[in-house]
């Protein structure tokens, strides 16, 4: 069996680059949200920070990946549907070069969206105070929840029965950073909302990328963040392995 993981990642970044628009699109709703919250209801926030751009842009950006690795679940479901997984099956090439094309191929897809939803921040008034090592890592963070959540992305991409099965998993992650740190500090939350916002994966990145960017002190967040990201990477890469592994029969 060879490794061609290459190959099958060269096919799907094709496709992306012959329909711009899945970028454009997946950057669309986090950009007009950072407009909204940042004209509209930002005057009336209270965060404690002279601009709320640089607090909201953190959660902001966690909201474009759990967008954009929905295509991920979208790619996969129309090569089952398709008929070409199955075509794959039958070829001399490593089962776990079919996959890993995919995470690879939604990486590349978020990074780009993310400095798209990135330059638009600069415009608004974002002025992080980051150093390079703070940037990298920013940059680890950004990479590692993109690949947890591709994993995760990868699940109702075998196994859902229809396209909107396929990208409905990805309305809560969504709707997750909404109750966290992302957008308002969790002590103004009622105890039992600020008791799960404060013990939920989003809180603890957003605050370790908010605390990377421009705060300086980073503490135990950035561990806590990185527990999370690891976590649920493993947990579900070990469930979208045995799902494939099963459909391989």
């Amino acid at each position: 069996m060879k490794n061609k993981t290459g190959v099958l990642l060269g096919r799907l970044l094709r496709n992306i680059l012959r329909s711009p628009d899945t970028i454009i699109t997946v950057a669309i709703t986090p950009i007009m949200m950072m407009l909204l919250f940042v004209y509209v209801f930002g005057g009336a926030i209270k965060t404690g920070t002279n601009n709320y751009v640089n607090y909201l842009l953190p959660g902001i950006l966690l909201i474009t990946i759990a967008s954009g690795v929905a295509y991920t679940s979208l790619r996969l479901f129309n090569d089952v549907k398709s008929g070409l997984m199955a075509r794959f099956f039958t070829m001399p090439i490593k089962r776990s070069s079919i996959l890993w094309a995919h995470v690879f191929t939604s990486l590349v897809s978020n990074a780009l969206t993310i400095v798209i939803v990135m330059l638009v921040a600069f415009l608004i008034g974002f002025r992080p105070s980051a150093d390079l090592l703070d940037w990298l890592a920013v940059v680890g963070i950004l990479g590692l929840f993109t690949i947890a959540l591709t994993w995760l992305a990868v699940i109702p991409g075998l196994t859902a029965g229809s396209m909107e099965g396929a990208t409905a998993y990805s309305y809560p992650l969504i709707f997750l950073p909404f109750i966290s740190s992302a957008f308002v500090p969790t002590e103004t939350m009622p105890k039992l909302v600020r008791v799960f916002a404060e013990n939920q994966p989003v809180t603890s990145i957003v605050n370790a990328i908010r605390a990377l960017l421009y705060e300086g002190t980073v503490g135990n967040s950035i561990w806590m963040a990185l527990a999370w990201c690891v976590g649920i990477m493993i947990m579900a890469y070990i469930i979208a392995s045995k799902v494939f592994k099963h459909q391989l029969g």
